[in-house]
């Protein structure tokens, strides 16, 4: 692969990892220990059992917890401190050239800030869900993210460029999204004018 598709798959990964890290992590390793594609050489970590072991367990972990109101704000809370760093050494991993710890500053940087963004939009919008009563509206928020870090896993190493296009386009638009609903909900009331 070029160095630009290594380049969008890193990225790709970033923003999954912002979403679902241990899923990410999971799909990763699973598909290079089954052969499935051809981990760059520092990602060859993942596919060791430790690893898929670990990265399966708290994939269904975050499966559930994921799904409850509430805990599921105080998941990404906690995991903010674990998405950023993960989605910046998966985007770095992806091109670096060996496991000898030479992973490049800037990929690095551009991994942490993709995943940091991915990871602000997902809590942002879950603690706006979490305002409404009822449960269903989360537990579909939470089932989408499942399936599409789950495509977008599928998607990453088989069209890049595509996958790469879907996600920014899904950014915006659920930014756009977010911002328009955070206004309509916390809009202040208009000020009576003095007479």
């Amino acid at each position: 692969m070029s160095e630009a598709h290594l380049f969008a798959i890193g990225v790709l990964l970033a923003w999954l990892a912002g979403i679902r890290v241990y899923l990410t992590v999971f799909g990763v390793g699973l598909a290079g220990a089954l052969g499935w594609l051809e981990l760059p050489q520092a990602l060859e970590v993942a596919q060791s059992p430790w690893v898929l072991g670990v990265s399966g367990a708290l994939a269904v972990a975050e499966f559930f917890a994921d799904k409850i109101p509430g805990v599921d704000s105080g998941w990404d809370l906690l995991h903010t401190l674990l998405r950023v760093p993960a989605g910046a050494f998966l985007a770095a991993a992806t091109l670096s050239p060996d496991t000898g710890g030479d992973l490049s500053a800037g990929m690095l940087a551009t991994g942490a800030g993709v995943a940091l963004t991915s990871h602000l939009l997902k809590a942002g919008s879950r603690a706006l869900l979490n305002t409404s009563p009822e449960p269903v509206s989360n537990w579909t928020a939470s089932i989408t993210e499942d399936v599409a870090v789950v495509g977008g896993l599928a998607l990453a190493f088989t069209y890049p460029w595509i996958a790469l296009a879907i996600v920014v386009g899904l950014s915006v638009g659920f930014a756009l999204f977010v911002w328009w609903l955070w206004r309509k909900l916390f809009r202040r009331a208009p000020r009576a004018q003095a007479g």
